[in-house]
């Protein structure tokens, strides 16, 4: 469960380049939500499940897990610890495989992306690093005689998907709608356990995360240009022309 900036606010770039986390309120990444509903599926669906929820982040990110835990599940882990400051998809998908590895997995279930960096590889990092297959950006997700099994749209073909368990999946907004939490779910929450770790708990010298242990860095960062007026296309008789004129040189036809 990652902790995000409201994707709906304002957001800006901090004077080295990186999301500025502070002026914007933060939220549990919406595409994360669908994660929890088909955890939640899954469970309801007969298999006899433990679910737990994982995230990395400053204090404020146990708000995340809040949330998932008001949608259902049973218990949360919190990683936090300041060198975790500035990590890249590399450290922290270090980070996860180490808590995930603590707490015990038969599958993992991850949103496709998140809603602040966008890069949609830490599945498939962590599924590398925790040695299991990963079978992602499924559209339908179930369990069934020790696999997990899906459907994946591609641009051409859609196509089923297996992997043995245990296993690191993703899945896609199109997996099926979140639910909202109840009011009974949202005070059942407060009481459900969540445990904080930090980096020694996790065995990771400071060094192999944050800045530091980065593989990747933000060089420059620019706020999103105005937009601009639209050509028009008069149709003085030969609007049709102008038009595929203008779709032509767009390369849109």
């Amino acid at each position: 469960m990652k902790h995000v900036p409201d994707a709906t606010a304002d957001r800006t770039f901090t004077e080295d380049g990186n999301t500025d986390r502070e002026s914007v309120d933060s939220l549990l990444s919406e595409l994360d939500e669908y994660a929890v509903e088909q955890a939640l599926r899954v469970a309801e669906s007969g298999v006899d499940a433990e679910i737990s929820y994982l995230t990395i982040g400053p204090d404020d990110a146990k708000d995340a897990l809040r949330k998932a835990l008001a949608m259902g599940g049973d218990s949360a882990v919190h990683v936090s610890d300041e060198d975790i400051e500035g990590s890249d998809a590399f450290g922290t998908s270090l980070v996860l495989a180490r808590a995930i590895e603590r707490h015990g997995f038969d599958l993992v279930v991850c949103g496709m992306v998140s809603t602040d960096g966008t890069m949609g590889v830490v599945p498939a990092l962590l599924a590398e690093r925790l040695g299991v297959p990963a079978v992602t950006h499924l559209d339908e997700l179930a369990i069934e005689d020790g696999a997990v099994t899906g459907r994946r749209e591609g641009d051409s073909a859609t196509v089923r998907v297996q992997g043995t368990l245990p296993a690191v999946v993703s899945v896609t907004d199109r997996s099926g709608d979140a639910r909202y939490p109840s009011f009974k779910g949202i005070m059942a929450a407060k009481k459900k356990p969540l445990e904080t770790l930090d980096l020694a708990d996790l065995g990771i010298a400071p060094e192999q995360v944050g800045r530091t242990g980065a593989r990747s860095a933000v060089d420059t960062a620019a706020k999103r240009p105005p937009r601009t007026q639209g050509e028009i296309v008069a149709d003085d008789g030969a609007g049709g022309v102008g038009l595929a004129t203008f779709l032509t040189a767009k390369k849109f036809i």
